[in-house]
């Protein structure tokens, strides 16, 4: 495994899903993961998460998603360029989320549109 906690997250989530496996658990935890799986969560695309701060796992219910990545390199946007990028990763227009890390916290490019701030691009789902 790489030094990426949420990358190598989204790879074990992505090939449990294609597993058809309906939990996971990954064994990295860091604050950035759990942002991500936060937002993961208010859209739907996993049903729950559980942290074990003992164990330090965290146990993923997986929900309604396709495909989920990280983006690499973490391609820094201006406001004005981010909607390149939604085109470059998401398949249509309506379809799927692109996080950014933004002076604001993490955020969804629908916020970050509306609040008009660009960021790092951490990753997507759909």
């Amino acid at each position: 495994m790489s030094h990426d906690i949420v990358a190598d997250a989204l790879s074990i989530m992505k090939n449990a899903k294609k597993a058809k496996k309906d939990k996971v658990k990954i064994s990295r935890i860091s604050g950035l993961l759990i942002q991500v799986l936060k937002i993961m969560k208010q859209k739907e695309a996993i049903n729950s998460y559980k942290i074990d701060s003992k164990g330090k796992i965290i146990e993923i219910n997986l929900g309604d998603f396709i495909e989920c990545k990280s983006i690499k390199p973490r391609f820094t946007a201006k406001i004005s360029e981010l909607d390149r990028y939604i085109r470059r990763y998401l398949p249509a227009r309506g379809i799927g989320t692109v996080i950014i890390s933004t002076n604001k916290g993490l955020l969804t490019h629908e916020e970050a549109l509306e609040e008009n701030v660009g960021g790092s691009l951490i990753a997507y789902f759909y």
